[in-house]
């Protein structure tokens, strides 16, 4: 955060940070300053409370404009800045802020629902190695499943089938991967058994697993009954079994004979 009063914390340990930051008149000065300018785009979403959120556990992706900082701010009476602090402040000082940007900007996920109808469309991106501390999309498939062909209730849904094909057969034709994404004789034995109505989805975390602690973002899924790599159980209910059965993939794979 590129507020005066926060720049002498930044380079303290998390602990010794947090305790400093639960300081009810370091919270009354934050609020109240205003940010170094570090670049357009983040001058923008620093300032952006009304695109803010809180994300919670289990996530919401697509909350009503009625619960962003500046909304709850002004019903309640307090600052956006300070509703966003103690948004942060949850969970021992990890707690996520949501601030959504393309595809919401009217305020739900109607642009997007349209999008992932398209014919054209296709789900393959992974985000997370060049934004990794700020982005999680490894739940993207999860997310498929759960918001879209299950809990949405601010639109309407996606079918089941559908969304199943768009993250299976169709990413993997996408990339030439024409040996998979189909449960057929002589396709390559990729499958996840689901307890679909058990599916959850747990906001990010973060993790200082990179080179020099670096910090990254995970999320975790319960509802995974088996993860089948090449015909053998490399998951079961979450939890690894020691099989390693995946190797580099160069280039295209034909899909097998008839």
């Amino acid at each position: 955060l590129p507020y005066p009063s926060y720049m002498p914390l930044h380079h303290l340990p998390f602990a010794q940070r947090l305790a400093k930051l639960q300081d009810p008149s370091l919270k009354a000065k934050l609020v109240q300053e205003k940010p170094f300018s570090i670049g357009a785009f983040e001058d923008y979403i620093i300032s952006s409370f009304h695109k803010m959120y809180r994300l919670g556990d289990a996530p919401n992706y697509e909350p009503e404009p009625s619960e962003s900082a500046t909304a709850r701010a002004t019903r309640e009476g307090q600052s956006a800045p300070g509703i966003v602090w103690d948004w942060m402040m949850e969970n021992e000082g990890q707690g996520i802020v949501y601030f959504p940007i393309f595809g919401y900007a009217e305020g739900n996920m109607e642009a997007l629902r349209h999008l992932l109808e398209h014919p054209r469309t296709r789900l393959g991106l992974g985000d997370g190695g060049a934004h990794c501390g700020a982005i999680c999309d490894a739940s993207i498939q999860t997310f498929m499943l759960t918001h879209w062909a299950r809990d949405r209730t601010r639109g309407a849904k996606l079918g089941l089938e559908h969304v199943v094909q768009t993250i299976s057969h169709d990413t993997a034709t996408f990339y030439g991967l024409d040996d998979r994404g189909l449960v057929r004789p002589g396709y390559k034995a990729d499958l996840n058994v689901i307890d679909f109505e058990g599916l959850h989805l747990h906001a990010p975390r973060i993790v200082r697993d990179l080179p020099a602690e670096g910090r990254r973002f995970v999320q975790d899924a319960d509802g995974y009954v088996a993860t089948i790599v090449s015909g053998k159980v490399t998951q079961r209910g979450g939890s690894p079994t020691g099989e390693l059965p995946g190797e580099l993939v160069r280039g295209r794979k034909s899909a097998p004979a008839a």
